[in-house]
């Protein structure tokens, strides 16, 4: 445990991180030793983790998601706070009000960034590049701006791959 975590009820440096493995759902937190105490996890009779994730919700951000359910599923924030999961994909975005400050505190950013090969993020911004400089070359051409459309066009040659074949 290299990083340092924050406690996800109060803030303060987390010195108890749980795993709750059920099934093939892994939760986790992190607390302090005071919320640890104050939520009973340092007993040795076991610790319900969907609890605790339930009093987060409630307690992140105010928002309490009133009136708000999910357009596919029918899950309401309220539903979402007692079970601790979410109903389907579309959860994130009609329960939003109530997952996104939760994803925020537990994940100490905005967005789960998730984990890719460093080669993957590589070519997806190679290809965001090309993507870009098609639009510029396009545009120039539109403009009749052609000294600028051979050196987009040139730019862009010297980005496709090597099999000569433009990538999509």
């Amino acid at each position: 445990m290299g990083e340092n975590h924050k406690c996800n009820m109060c803030g303060k440096p987390a010195t108890v991180h749980l795993t709750q493995i059920t099934g093939d759902k892994v939760q986790k937190m992190d607390l302090c030793e005071a919320c640890a105490h104050k939520k009973g996890v340092m007993q040795t009779e076991g610790f319900p983790l969907s609890d605790a994730l339930s009093n987060l919700a409630n307690a992140v951000g105010g928002a309490d998601g009133a009136g708000t359910a999910c357009p596919h599923c029918g899950m309401t924030a309220q539903d979402y706070k007692r079970l601790g999961r979410l109903g389907c994909a579309d959860c994130y975005e009609g329960l939003k009000t109530v997952v996104d400050p939760m994803i925020e505190q537990m994940q100490h950013q905005p967005h789960h960034g998730g984990k890719a090969p460093a080669r993957d993020v590589e070519l997806e911004k190679q290809h965001q590049t090309r993507l870009e400089l098609r639009v510029l070359l396009d545009e120039a051409i539109r403009q009749e701006r052609y000294e600028d459309a051979a050196k987009l066009r040139d730019e862009l040659a010297s980005l496709e791959p090597a099999s000569g074949k433009p990538s999509a």
